[in-house]
């Protein structure tokens, strides 16, 4: 199969991105495992494929693999590099779409200064819907949230549980830099209590509007970046009485801006989003 792609990455997230709105893409799990491989392909964190959408007022849907080759619910990041894909294809014009992931209606608006702010929808606590298995934990009370202990090896560690359309949980570090994030990234990513897995964050609060995150995320590991994860981090810091409602997160990769008023509302998180390059590959 002979594939075109476009290279994207947003603040240090990058994607490989299929147009699949005339012509319909399948491929294996060994495939794109293949596409996702920094050695034997493209590489990204993940690979994203970009779907006409019959819906009702619904502008595309697009689906996410992880470069496991495991399709996953949401990435705040690629739906800001979808924005800007759709508008450089000519695929539309529209400054404000709609479009459906596997499990959620996200709203996309592209900003003037070519950054893309994404409605990252409402954020779910319900633990049963992260999913995460609290039975016979005590957790500890901070503020408006739960701290819940997880016990690792040789370590227990304090997260805040919640979902963003795909699970995570959060832990306060007082130094990302020397925070543990190998060792104990992929303990909490596992931990049998996750029934899905979960995205581990480590945050670092310098002041009531900044912070500092990692994330490890699932089947990938620590990437530059992650959107579901900064969204997480601000949700859980507003609810620990840490943050106010708009939050710069400096990641790694770069920063992005998440707003969030507390209890139905909506989360939006405004970033960049850039083409690298374009190419071919036969898989």
């Amino acid at each position: 199969m002979q594939l075109s792609f476009t290279k994207m990455q947003g603040a240090g997230n990058d994607f490989v991105v299929i147009d699949a709105t005339r012509t319909p893409f399948h491929a294996t799990q060994d495939q794109l495992r293949r596409l996702g491989d920094r050695r034997l392909g493209v590489g990204a964190d993940q690979i994203l494929v970009v779907e006409g959408s019959d819906a009702p007022g619904v502008d595309f849907r697009y689906r996410i693999f992880n470069n496991s080759g495991d399709e996953v619910e949401h990435c705040g990041n690629g739906a800001r590099c979808l924005v800007r894909f759709v508008h450089d294809k000519g695929l539309s014009a529209k400054k404000t779409l709609r479009v459906e992931t596997v499990n959620n209606l996200l709203e996309l608006r592209l900003q003037d200064d070519g950054r893309v702010t994404v409605d990252m929808n409402r954020p779910v606590f319900d633990l049963a819907r992260v999913p995460f298995d609290a039975a016979g934990l005590a957790s500890r009370k901070l503020a408006d949230f739960e701290l819940w202990p997880l016990a690792l090896d040789g370590a227990t560690v304090e997260v805040a549980v919640l979902s963003m359309g795909n699970p995570h949980a959060v832990q306060l570090v007082a130094d990302v830099d020397t925070a543990p994030v190998a060792a104990i990234g992929p303990q909490v990513e596992q931990h049998p209590r996750f029934a899905r897995k979960v995205n581990a964050g480590f945050m670092q609060v310098l002041a009531r509007d900044a912070v500092r995150l990692r994330v490890h995320e699932r089947d990938v590991g620590e990437t530059l970046a992650c959107g579901t994860g900064a969204c997480a981090a601000v949700v859980a810091g507003i609810r620990l009485g840490l943050l106010d409602d708009t939050v710069e997160v400096h990641t790694r990769g770069g920063a992005l801006r998440i707003e969030w008023s507390g209890g139905d509302a909506h989360v939006l998180m405004t970033g960049p989003a850039e083409t690298v390059f374009e190419g071919t590959l036969t898989l």
